[in-house]
């Protein structure tokens, strides 16, 4: 599996990066407008933040989904198996921790913008057979979006104890248009081929990796791929050290309709039943 990379510069990284979401599901963002300081920043911010009892006071709430969850809150689609790791959900106008700067709020907006140049990309890379499946434009499908969601993950280290299966995110796709994750601060991340086999993601720390979500490959009638991936427990001593990750899933309005048969807020509703965040 050849996941390509693609220049945010270059002429031809939006053919690039729309050809590699088509054949793989994925495509890594290389030389973009984000500064690597601030992603530092964000993850400093968080790894203080999830070593602090204080995120305890922040637990999510079941109707926004916004706020703290505790480890082992989710599970995959299917797999009842929980998986080993604690999260926070950030969205605009929710829950947010005391204290916490403006760094993550700066690089939610610098996500967001990205998002939608790259959905740009995509829209206007679509195939016209495909084009014509979308009720519209597809970065027209974020205006108003209350779903957009910056996820804030910490997967501490292993203890060895770990339930049987249990990995730090077991088997999934992911439920929205298409998410952006810039390099964790570890390896683990791995994709599934068509074959069946896994393949590490490879991308320097300070890119972007960027996959296809349910709701993309739902209106281009699967055209674009949502793509199995999970993140593996560690070998050796690097199991002994936590793994930080922050993807912002990129989100349509509620309204918009994805196909005939859902709109977006009908086809997340009952994703999240499925991964049990939900009841």
């Amino acid at each position: 599996m050849q996941i390509l990379k693609a220049d945010y510069m270059s002429t031809r990284g939006p053919k690039d990066f729309s050809r590699s979401l088509h054949e793989t599901g994925f495509a890594v963002v290389t030389n973009h407008p984000i500064k690597k300081d601030l992603i530092d920043k964000v993850y400093a911010d968080w790894k203080a933040y999830f070593a602090s009892p204080a995120k305890m006071d922040d637990a999510f709430d079941k109707e926004t989904q916004a706020g703290y969850f505790p480890f082992r809150s989710e599970n995959a689609k299917d797999n009842p198996v929980k998986d080993l790791k604690e999260f926070f959900h950030v969205y605009e106008g929710k829950i947010f921790p005391k204290g916490l700067g403006a760094a993550t709020w700066d690089l939610y907006g610098s996500l967001m913008e990205l998002g939608r140049t790259l959905l740009k990309w995509v829209d206007e890379n679509s195939p016209a057979e495909v084009k014509q499946k979308y009720s519209m434009p597809l970065p027209q499908m974020l205006n108003g979006s209350k779903k957009n969601l910056f996820r804030i993950l910490h997967y501490p280290p292993l203890s060895g104890s770990e339930e049987s299966g249990a990995i730090r995110a077991a088997a999934h796709e992911d439920i929205n248009l298409i998410t952006l994750l810039p390099a964790s601060t570890a390896m683990g991340l791995q994709v599934k081929g068509t074959g069946g086999a896994w393949y590490d993601v490879a991308g320097n720390y300070g890119d972007i990796v960027v996959n296809v979500g349910d709701m993309l490959q739902e209106a281009s009638g699967h055209y674009f791929k949502s793509t199995t991936h999970q993140v593996v427990n560690p070998p050796g001593e690097m199991a002994k050290s936590s793994r930080y990750s922050m993807p912002l899933f990129i989100h349509p309005e509620d309204s918009v309709r994805l196909s005939q048969k859902y709109t977006a807020v009908e086809y997340l509703d009952q994703r999240l039943r499925e991964i049990g965040l939900k009841s």
